[in-house]
């Protein structure tokens, strides 16, 4: 007996791991997400505390990368463990080979035993009749486009919960003593690109965060320097990166409204994130888990002048890696490594952690001692990086980057070459290329990327289509980027035929017919309601539209407006064109929804003094336009001047002195007024956008005059009002 209890012993102590038991791996995958988003990265006010847990218990790697920034290819990669330039199609190289793909990291998981599961955003470039599916067991692709999906009880709920939703319904699902693997693959933090509006719409954010940031000053772009954007190269100036810098950073109030924007959706994944660590824990399944938190590609948020990623520049590929394996040792907790590593090196990783033989031809390492807290011994010594992907629209490049240089090459631009001294010039603000004390070095990179290149599958195919340009680098009007004008100025906002293109609101309400867009309402609205443009926001424009209303309509035009979720998805507030039937003194004048109120009524020319007391410098007689009949209006704004026109006749006049109150830039929308059942009609909607630098005019180059009186203050006059004479304050 005791000599059977001895070789049961020895037996147990020869296999451990053949008894031991495997790791459960979740896999938490965020897009275009900069790593200087969280907290543990070092922003001071992002809230990010799950994730900063995750670090605080495990590691965090302090040069994480990815071989290729953008979606797709990123993605590709970690599925298939090749680089971009191994797994795709020669001259179509970002749709993978079949032979690629045939077998996935999670199939090499399942045929060892694991159960494995995947939702969120999949966008992977898969040869014909591949199927997503049949290599997981569980499989639900949740895009954004929207962000809120609309639910059977008819609420809104946000993807980044939708996923995370099917991740804890997964765990309660989980066989006993059965491995898993759980992919949940975020569409945050990639903007709305359909949807240009400053906050919720371009950058949407989980109900659940509402709010947060919303007093927090946003400190600017670290690398905003004009200087670093005319130093680069024409290729990368007239490039995508430019030209979706206009649509989100190129002003101060679209860039604070935008990355509180931003931040919202990075705290929406970490709140949700939260949420299935507790399921974990409830399951019971928490002590044997390992969590890998990390994203698709960087972002550069305005540096350099750039929006986007598509660069060599450490922004663009850069990226956050957490990972917690609650079976390392207490030395290895909270640890932060420098070693680089990359998205190529995950399914390694992943198999390396289940036990499961790597594949020999994965390109990545496995970095799980790294994570144990060993010592690396001999690492790599450079990381490679490349992009080909959309080449007519973005720059293609190959390169290496090393401890010390990074050297990239430009290949469809006759190799224009990069070289950065990352020890001495971290921000990469000047390029070594040219200069000859360094043509060594250069030399050396430049032959060690011809080999990695050889290596991982020779160079790329030619590029039969030059490079196009997707904006010019200095645009007068930023507006013009995203909404390009015809041969007179002008661009259309209301497209012929049937179909709403480029505006969101309510289609209960909203609709279109032979070009002709329409609201109407049923006197049921316990608020106003807006269809708001999406292409781009207005600053200074020339906008005619043709509007028809029925008897008692109460509509108008807004414009520089902002968002204002806390009453709705499309509710704006800020400067109006009223449109109201039947009441002479208010149609065609100046209101500011949710803000000041009236600024100008129908007839008037008024001054807004610096400390927002209106003046009344000239009446017109205000002009009946009767419902039921087109009416073209027009809306012209200049620096701090608006003007306002029905059918030709003036309407309002205004010059708003006021800094606090007066707003600069904002979006477009049209509005639907609460109260009886209207029906109001909008065609040939025309804007041409002037230059963004119009001079705002001064108390010294319009001043107020002396007999100006006091304009007639907004609802129920005091008792005993009367106005004060401009003059008489002197």
């Amino acid at each position: 007996m005791k000599a059977h209890l001895l070789l049961l012993s020895l037996t147990l102590l020869i296999l451990p791991q053949a008894d031991a038991k495997r790791p459960n791996i979740v896999f938490f995958f965020t897009d275009d997400q900069t790593s200087s988003s969280l907290g543990c990265y070092g922003h001071p006010l992002a809230k990010t505390p799950n994730i900063d847990g995750l670090a605080a218990r495990g590691t965090r790697f302090a040069n994480a990368f990815v071989s290729q920034s953008i979606c797709w290819v990123s993605r590709t990669t970690i599925l298939s463990g090749l680089t971009g330039r191994t797994f795709g199609v020669y001259g179509n190289h970002d749709v993978a080979k079949p032979e690629a793909v045939e077998k996935l990291y999670v199939d090499y998981l399942r045929d060892a035993g694991y159960r494995t599961g995947f939702a969120g955003k999949w966008h992977a470039k898969m040869p014909k009749g591949w199927k997503a599916e049949d290599h997981f067991d569980f499989f639900e692709k949740i895009g954004r486009n929207p962000f809120y999906k609309k639910q059977e009880d008819g609420s809104l709920r946000h993807e980044t919960e939708l996923i995370v939703d099917r991740g804890i319904e997964f765990l309660k699902n989980q066989p006993k003593d059965q491995p898993f693997a759980m992919n949940m693959w975020f569409n945050a933090c990639h903007a709305e690109d359909s949807d240009r509006r400053p906050g919720i719409g371009h950058f949407p954010w989980p109900f659940a965060v509402d709010g947060m940031y919303e007093k927090e000053v946003m400190a600017p772009p670290r690398l905003n320097d004009p200087k670093i954007f005319a130093d680069q190269p024409l290729f990368l100036k007239n490039t995508i990166n430019r030209e979706r810098f206009f649509w989100r950073w190129n002003s101060d109030h679209k860039y604070q409204i935008n990355m509180r924007a931003y931040l919202r959706m990075v705290s929406g994944i970490d709140r949700a994130i939260g949420r299935f660590m507790k399921a974990l824990e409830e399951q019971g399944l928490a002590e044997n888990t390992i969590i890998v938190y990390t994203a698709d590609n960087g972002f550069h948020m305005g540096n350099r002048g750039f929006a986007g990623k598509w660069s060599h520049y450490e922004e663009s590929l850069r990226v956050p890696m957490v990972v917690y394996d609650p079976r390392v040792s207490p030395k290895a907790r909270g640890q932060v490594r420098d070693e680089s590593v990359l998205n190529l090196d995950l399914p390694s990783t992943f198999l390396k952690w289940a036990d499961v033989e790597i594949p020999e031809r994965y390109q990545g390492l496995s970095f799980d001692g790294l994570v144990a807290g060993k010592s690396t011994g001999a690492w790599r010594e450079h990381t490679f990086h490349e992009h080909f992907a959309v080449r007519q629209r973005i720059p293609a490049f190959e390169g290496l980057r090393g401890k010390r240089y990074k050297y990239v090459r430009y290949v469809d631009e006759g190799n224009y070459e990069f070289l950065h001294d990352l020890k001495n010039d971290p921000d990469e603000l000047n390029n070594l290329a040219k200069e000859t004390k360094h043509q060594k070095i250069l030399t050396k990179m430049r032959l060690a990327t011809d080999l990695r290149v050889k290596q991982l599958g020779g160079a790329l195919a030619p590029q039969k289509t030059l490079l196009g340009v997707s904006t010019t680098p200095y645009p007068e009007a930023a507006a013009s980027v995203a909404n390009r004008a015809g041969s007179d100025g002008f661009s259309n906002l209301i497209h012929a035929g049937n179909r709403i293109r480029s505006w969101s609101g309510d289609p209960a309400i909203w609709s279109q017919k032979n070009g002709v867009l329409t609201a109407r309402t049923d006197g049921k609205q316990t608020m106003n309601q807006f269809l708001t443009w999406k292409v781009a926001t207005v600053r200074n424009f020339d906008l005619r539209v043709k509007i028809k209303v029925s008897q008692g309509a109460n509509s108008g035009i807004q414009y520089r407006s902002v968002h204002r979720p806390e009453f709705g998805i499309d509710v704006v507030a800020g400067y109006q064109c009223d449109v109201v039937a039947d009441k002479p003194q208010f149609n065609g004048m100046l209101y500011e929804e949710k803000g000041r109120k009236i600024l100008c009524q129908a007839g008037e020319k008024v001054r807004i003094d610096p400390k927002g007391n209106r003046w009344l410098v000239e009446e017109l007689e205000p002009k009946d336009f009767p419902s039921g009949e087109w009416h073209e209006y027009r809306i012209l704004v200049e620096g701090n001047r608006h003007r306002h026109w029905v059918n030709g006749h003036p309407t309002a006049d205004l010059i708003d002195f006021h800094e606090e109150g007066r707003a600069l830039d904002g979006v477009l929308a049209l509005q639907a007024h609460k109260g009886p059942p209207m029906t109001l009609e909008f065609k040939d909607m025309r804007i041409r956008h002037l230059p963004d630098d119009l001079p705002l005019l001064t108390l010294a180059d319009s001043p107020i005059p002396s007999q100006a009186f006091q304009a007639r203050p907004s609802g129920k006059l005091p008792k005993n009002w009367k106005p004060q004479r401009y003059g008489d304050l002197e």
